[in-house]
């Protein structure tokens, strides 16, 4: 979502005081876009039009990723897998597949149950478009927050699925087996050397 820009100081509703640093107010502001010489504030809200052309908050751009030329909205992913009966809380982020475009999604899982992964992909399945499931799942006790409890996902999302870097349990959502499988070396080594191509 952006918003206008007025030329004209004096109208307030339009005007844009920015940032204390002049250098994040001019990242915010994109130019010439629908006239020359035009100015639209970028508010990092991405929004939805359903049929009767009402629009609706999904999420913030910042918690989105791009995977099969579509963009994911975290939030939209999340809400599916915790709808699950074994699931107690999911971060979800995006991170790199060698040879891919974009990121492939990947999902922190708190579990309060034993989780079925069959079902669970048949969840799935049901409730998310394939581009927007994950790919990759991992097992964790807690999800991590930040001082003002904030999911804390740059961390989980650096690590990425690298069996060496996560301690967690990792699975994959293995294309030619059509199931979660659990991620080791010679697995991960596939992915990244391009055999398993997603």
């Amino acid at each position: 979502m952006i918003g206008r820009i007025a030329r004209d100081a004096s109208n307030v509703g339009g005007r844009f005081d920015g940032y204390t640093s002049q250098a994040e107010t001019e990242k915010k502001i994109l130019r010439d876009v629908f006239a020359k010489g035009d100015a639209w504030f970028a508010t990092g809200d991405l929004m939805r039009k359903d049929d009767q052309g009402y629009f609706y908050f999904v999420d913030r751009l910042g918690d989105t990723f791009r995977w099969k030329g579509e963009n994911v909205a975290t939030a939209e992913v999340a809400d599916a897998i915790t709808a699950h009966s074994a699931i107690a809380d999911a971060d979800v982020y995006g991170v790199s597949v060698p040879g891919t475009e974009g990121r492939a999604g990947m999902a922190a899982l708190v579990l309060k149950g034993e989780l079925d992964l069959r079902s669970f992909r048949s969840h799935l399945a049901r409730l998310l478009p394939v581009y927007a499931r994950p790919v990759f799942l991992r097992v964790r006790p807690a999800i991590c927050v930040t001082a003002t409890f904030k999911h804390a996902k740059s961390g989980l999302a650096s690590e990425g699925y690298d069996p060496s870097l996560v301690e967690d349990t990792v699975y994959f959502d293995h294309p030619a087996q059509q199931a979660f499988v659990p991620l080791d070396r010679s697995l991960y080594k596939d992915i990244a050397d391009g055999r398993i191509r997603l």
